[in-house]
């Protein structure tokens, strides 16, 4: 059995309104949905065949994921910039539940840019039965859809066994999506030719979705720009602007956001620098100074236990004080990290042209193309 693990995204995180007079901050630390922002969203969902051994698209989603999540944060509509949800499954996985169809959703429809890469860096692969239409029938049964016509609501199933296995019927599974307006796109790990005998491009066609197929194994070409250790200075710099509140699952949640500092340096860290310096990154469930710009109480109510250490002790004016300056900071080396990411994306893109019909078959080169076809169709436009 084969493998393939894909990964896509990027985006915008979007937390709820805390409704309390006085904030409990127990509460901001699970994630809330704004149910009636006025800014579009686009919600992916991304099904991983994890039965086999494609070690190697393992290694493109892990190297690519931040690259696609600053493309993303580069889209707009009717000039505001979007609230990108993800989810992640894994499929096809004998170690998973039967009744259950082998597979298990790792990560719901979520904002949660570092939790999304922590389930992605702890996929491990094992035989099992890969059910295509099952996992598109459980995505689109238990996650969180918008109900929004406007919105962008994709599903991305990646996979390189045939598409009509297991009990249910994948013709009616991605007949239900359209009705839904969700498209299901099919990613194939091998042919293309090959995809097409096995059913994916039909698949993809049902639910007027994009037929993709890559090669797993391909070797991504790695571009370094003069701007790049600059960057990641600042990236170290930006990390000392976070204060985690509401005690020790703040804490483990910080402590998270530098494990995943780890995981992308051996791949693109500077990519996740410039995703953590954009609007697609923000922690109000955890970061007091996100909690602090989305409802100031959140931080200014809270009891002392619950706070950072930078403030307890300190009055309501004191905390404010302190939040705001902090808040500054963070915003002026966010703004500089986003001067030099437009000075290194002009650098990389002069240096490609140099490579000029070398286009890649990886997995960001067919996500992005699919991406931006797609959300255009919606009324998105991507910045330059």
């Amino acid at each position: 059995m084969k493998i393939l693990h894909f990964f896509v995204f990027g985006l915008l995180l979007s937390f709820g309104a805390v409704q309390a007079q006085t904030p409990s901050l127990t509460a901001p630390l699970v994630e809330k949905s704004r149910q009636q922002t006025a800014e579009p969203k686009i919600q992916i969902a991304l099904l991983l065949d994890a039965s086999g051994s494609m070690d190697g698209l393992i290694e493109q989603a892990k190297a690519q994921l931040w690259k696609i999540v600053n493309e993303l944060a580069r889209s707009r509509k009717d000039g505001k910039a979007p609230n990108i949800e993800l989810a992640l499954y894994e499929y096809g996985k004998d170690n998973h539940p039967s009744k259950n169809g082998y597979l298990l959703q790792l990560a719901p429809l979520t904002t949660d840019l570092d939790l999304v890469s922590e389930k992605l860096f702890e996929i491990r692969t094992n035989g099992g039965s890969e059910y295509c239409g099952w996992a598109i029938e459980d995505a689109l049964d238990n996650l969180n859809w918008s109900d929004r016509e406007e919105d962008l609501k994709l599903i991305f199933i990646a996979g390189n066994e045939r598409f009509t296995q297991g009990p249910k019927n994948y013709k009616k599974v991605c007949k239900a999506a359209v009705k839904r307006n969700i498209v299901v796109n099919t990613i194939f790990c091998g042919a293309c030719k090959q995809g097409v005998q096995l059913f994916w491009k039909d698949g993809a066609d049902r639910a007027e979705g994009k037929y993709l197929c890559i090669n797993q194994n391909e070797k991504i070409a790695h571009i370094e720009a003069p701007q790049d250790a600059e960057i990641l200075r600042l990236n170290d710099t930006l990390n000392r602007t976070y204060m985690s509140y509401g005690g020790r699952k703040g804490a483990e949640m910080k402590a998270r956001q530098k494990k995943q500092d780890v995981n992308a340096a051996a791949f693109s860290l500077t990519e996740r620098a410039i995703s953590k310096s954009s609007g697609a990154y923000k922690n109000s469930s955890w970061d007091a100074v996100d909690a602090y710009v989305e409802n100031e109480d959140v931080i200014l109510e809270a009891d002392e236990e619950e706070l950072p250490e930078e403030l307890q002790g300190l009055e309501k004016d004191k905390r404010k004080e302190v939040i705001e300056a902090k808040m500054k900071e963070r915003e002026r080396i966010q703004n500089e990290i986003q001067e030099l990411s437009k000075q290194r994306s002009a650098y990389i893109s002069k240096e490609r042209k140099k490579q000029a019909g070398q286009k890649g078959n990886s997995l960001d080169d067919a996500m992005l193309d699919a991406v931006r076809e797609q959300a255009t169709k919606e009324g998105f436009i991507f910045e330059k």
